[in-house]
């Protein structure tokens, strides 16, 4: 595990080439100090996620850093990246320029996502994750795509909440997101890195499936919750999907593996409250 507080397209040069598995990236959607509203606490307020979200020419650090992230990538390996409409054409006409092969749009639907306030448009509750590689040979488990998909291939869309709140980051991504992405893009001992780790969520997720991981931030705050975070998981050890899909074989009922996936949230939740007062 390695951990480093500063600029991550600066800690990006300092990896070696080819050294990294798998990336997941959650850039800023540059948002901050444009007198866009949000909900917080249930009250309408500026959207202000603090100074590392307000970038003057964003496009041109889009390049920069996914520049960085395909240095270090491996061949085989897969760079994913989260967002919505704010930076998604950034992105994908940067993945493009850069010759990627893009494999996939992954459409995440948030069923709990806040409500409008304007009332002038629909109200946002997608985010779109990029998938895409160096090259036509990636690595991609769709054995197990399939197997936590209840025996069915596994689309484009993902029905999964957004989280609420693990932590005090404005952007948190859940835990159940990054659970299936690293299952389906690396194997156990892989090396994973994000250059915007934030509150942790894919280094503690990583470290508990048996990953290494690599992971970046220039928030003083949110690299010390990260950090605390990361660590606990490390010793916690527990992956919530191994506790009933890597055992439960296909031919048992099918009411035994419900009360084994109810067993399992039950278990989430616990492990959640654990690491809010660890943090």
């Amino acid at each position: 595990m390695k951990l480093k507080k500063g600029n991550c397209v600066e800690l990006l040069r300092e990896l070696k080439e080819k050294s990294i598995d798998m990336i997941f990236a959650d850039p800023p959607y540059n948002l901050s100090g444009k007198n866009n509203l949000t909900v917080k606490n249930g009250k309408i307020a500026v959207c202000d996620k603090g100074d590392w979200d307000v970038i003057k020419d964003i496009h041109g650090f889009n390049e920069e850093w996914v520049r960085e992230c395909l240095r270090v990538l491996k061949d085989d390996g897969t760079i994913w990246i989260s967002g919505t409409l704010h930076n998604h054409p950034s992105i994908g006409v940067i993945l493009k320029k850069l010759g990627l092969w893009i494999i996939n749009d992954i459409i995440w639907f948030k069923r709990n996502a806040p409500p409008l306030l304007s009332q002038n448009r629909f109200v946002p509750s997608t985010e779109l994750i990029w998938v895409a590689s160096k090259t036509k040979k990636y690595y991609f488990d769709y054995a197990t795509a399939k197997r936590i998909n209840n025996g069915k291939q596994m689309r484009n869309m993902w029905e999964i909440n957004a989280e609420r709140h693990i932590t005090k980051h404005p952007t948190e991504k859940p835990e159940t997101l990054l659970e299936r992405i690293i299952m389906i893009g690396t194997k156990k001992g892989s090396t994973v890195l994000d250059p915007f780790m934030g509150s942790g969520t894919t280094g503690a997720v990583a470290v508990r499936q048996g990953r290494n991981f690599v992971g970046f931030e220039i928030s003083d705050e949110y690299f010390n919750m990260a950090k605390k975070r990361i660590e606990n998981s490390l010793h916690c050890g527990l992956n919530i999907n191994d506790n009933y899909q890597d055992f439960v074989r296909p031919q048992l009922n099918f009411v035994f593996v419900k009360k084994a996936k109810y067993a399992a949230n039950k278990l989430k939740k616990v492990r959640n409250r654990l690491v809010q007062l660890a943090v």
